[in-house]
């Protein structure tokens, strides 16, 4: 018995089977040849779910990166605007100080002291506009942590001639981001209580021996632990000032004489009780420390004095009895150049214009320190952008190669695998025309 069985394959079956092949290699050939065109692995999530995720959170973080360097981009451009702005401040104050220095000479004329007034006041005008700057978004570039349109306003009544209407204080920075305004405060404003910034006013209530044709001066009032002042609770919180009081003078047998001074501070307090100051002589230069505390900050200064003789050899005394030294808190560098050149204006003798330059100008070097430090601070602001920037850089290169590595095609394999379709596709299109003509009708004669 045979064991051949014979299988009969119907036409139709065939040729369904072989069109459905054809159809896939077809369709596998599409989609290879849209890899090609498209460049990418993958082209629709449903190609690889898990690589098309991580593509989509490559180019989210991606395009947050590039928000993010936009933004850095605008705040580097305000704070170059700032860093230019407090240059120019800088420089009109370099220029007020040398002014300073030429005014304080003791051999000027009350106009040449004018003079020096008239080019003070047009600086300082110019100081004005430069720190109220703002950005091109119309924001004050010394803004500090939020203020009005116009930071720096006065010169107004009151102690504080000159306000900073904002909120003092330096914004932070973020780790995609810098700080886009500066503390005008810091730059321009002194605290007592952090800056320790007092000037002192000489002036007298005796009549008999003004102070016109004496020489008669302090040097700057130094403070040491100035947080430690003590401030008016009953006048706003205002610091409080104080007044060096000189009393009567006693001639002594050599000719020369003794005084005494007392501290007396502005509520009533007396700080330092009646001391005297003794064997002061005529023709001598004197140099006489000064000095108190109150509530644990120590002021301190020295009086340059040279007591003197007329034409009829009777004293001039230089301290004298009635002489005053008001010692008071100094509120901004726009107050200093305020009193300045009010000053130099009023002075009618050498040592007027002495005394309010050698005041403004201790001042004025502490307010250059706090201008560069502030500015120091934007130098470096500056290079932290660029730092943020590289950093910023090489993240969105790693980030651009996981999406390429997750979604990109390799170009090589793709056209080697779309070659072999290719071939295989013609191979069973011929192989499908080829038993498409067989028919047992061809062999019916």
């Amino acid at each position: 018995m045979s064991s051949n069985t014979i299988q009969r394959v119907a036409s139709a079956s065939m040729y369904d089977s072989a069109i459905r092949n054809l159809s896939q290699r077809q369709g596998a050939l599409v989609n290879l040849q849209e890899n090609l065109t498209s460049g990418k692995r993958v082209v629709r999530a449903s190609d690889d779910p898990v690589a098309a995720a991580q593509a989509e959170r490559a180019l989210t973080r991606l395009s947050r990166l590039q928000s993010e360097q936009r933004q850095l981009e605008l705040q580097r451009g305000v704070v170059a605007q700032a860093e230019s702005t407090l240059g120019d401040a800088i420089g009109l104050v370099q220029e007020m100080r040398q002014l300073l220095v030429a005014a304080g000479n003791g051999s000027l004329k009350p106009e040449d002291r004018q003079t020096y007034a008239v080019q003070l006041q047009s600086l300082q005008d110019q100081l004005k506009e430069v720190i109220n700057r703002k950005d091109v978004n119309g924001m004050p570039l010394l803004g500090a942590l939020g203020s009005a349109l116009a930071p720096f306003v006065g010169p107004v009544s009151g102690a504080a001639d000159y306000l900073y209407n904002g909120l003092p204080g330096q914004a932070g920075s973020q780790g995609s981001g810098i700080a886009a305004q500066f503390d005008g405060h810091a730059a321009l404003m002194f605290d007592p209580q952090r800056d320790g910034m007092y000037g002192a006013a000489i002036s007298t209530t005796n009549a008999a021996n003004p102070l016109s044709g004496r020489q008669f001066s302090t040097t700057e009032v130094k403070v040491e632990h100035p947080e430690l002042i003590p401030r008016n609770t009953t006048a706003g919180g205002q610091p409080y000032a104080y007044q060096v009081v000189f009393g009567a003078t006693t001639l002594n047998a050599d000719g020369s004489y003794d005084i005494s001074y007392q501290v007396l501070r502005d509520d009533g307090t007396t700080l330092v009780g009646p001391t005297t100051i003794g064997n002061l002589e005529a023709d001598k230069a004197q140099e006489l420390p000064i000095g108190f505390t109150d509530g644990g900050a120590s002021f301190s200064f020295t009086l340059k004095a040279l007591p003197q003789r007329d034409a009829s050899g009777a004293l001039i005394a230089s301290p004298e009895n009635g002489d005053t030294i008001d010692i008071a808190a100094t509120s901004s560098l726009m107050g200093t150049l305020d009193d300045v050149i009010g000053g130099l204006r009023k002075a009618g003798n050498s040592n007027a214009g002495i005394q309010a330059v050698g005041q403004a100008l201790a001042q004025v070097d502490y307010a250059m320190d706090q201008l560069n430090n502030v500015r120091g601070y934007a130098g470096e602001l500056l290079n932290r952008a660029e730092r943020i920037s590289g950093d910023q850089g090489s993240r969105a290169i790693q980030l651009e190669a996981d999406r390429s590595r997750a979604e990109d095609l390799d170009m090589v394999k793709g056209i080697s695998d779309f070659q072999n379709a290719s071939v295989g596709y013609q191979a069973a299109l011929q192989s499908y025309a080829m038993v498409q003509k067989l028919s047992l009708f061809n062999y019916i004669g």
